[in-house]
């Protein structure tokens, strides 16, 4: 009999107000590359942690540790702003907008990382550049686009959007032709003060 899997990750997840910001802040970047993947407002979030398939009696032993490491960090006051590419512009895999650096934020991305370790999860291995994806490149673009991408993007970053980080959520992922479809399984709050 084969065990039932989730394909699972961290993430948190701006207030619906703020994803509709940045949304509509990043127009100019549809407009100038419209054969990229774009993802629509709601699905957008910052990932902490993509733990892949995993058979679903995980979910609960992750929400306890998620709950640990969210009860020792007050909730942080933060910024997403300029939008980028990894890994540049003229090589373009995804496209993101950025966070200011805040060493809580660091801090709590560690702290999820160390509580996943002593569950099984590998740690990630790269450093932590927090972003927020917006659109993932599946087919090069033409040079043109790439371009007015980039020039797009160095304007619309001009501006900030405050993001109050409230929650770790562990979500759910299900692939879909259309993209991915997320669901919230559970949400571990950060203190208010």
């Amino acid at each position: 009999m084969q065990r039932r899997t989730v394909r699972l990750f961290l993430a948190i997840n701006p207030e619906p107000e703020v994803r509709a910001a940045v949304h509509a802040a990043a127009a100019p970047l549809r407009d100038a590359a419209p054969m990229l993947s774009w993802i629509d407002a709601p699905r957008l979030h910052l990932t902490l942690k993509f733990l892949g398939e995993q058979p679903g009696d995980v979910i609960d032993r992750l929400a306890g540790a998620m709950d640990v490491v969210a009860r020792r960090h007050v909730a942080i006051l933060t910024h997403l702003a300029e939008f980028g590419a990894f890994p540049n512009f003229r090589r373009a895999r995804v496209v993101w907008i950025g966070m200011d650096h805040d060493p809580r934020l660091e801090l709590l991305h560690h702290e999820v990382e160390i509580a996943a370790d002593t569950l099984g999860f590998p740690l990630e291995g790269r450093p932590f550049r927090p972003h927020v994806t917006l659109a993932r490149v599946k087919e090069r673009p033409p040079a043109g686009a790439l371009q007015a991408l980039a020039r797009s993007a160095r304007l619309a970053s001009r501006e900030r959007f405050p993001l109050t980080v409230r929650s770790i959520d562990l979500m759910r992922s299900t692939l879909a032709p259309g993209g991915a479809a997320y669901a919230r399984l559970h949400t571990s709050p950060l203190r208010e003060s």
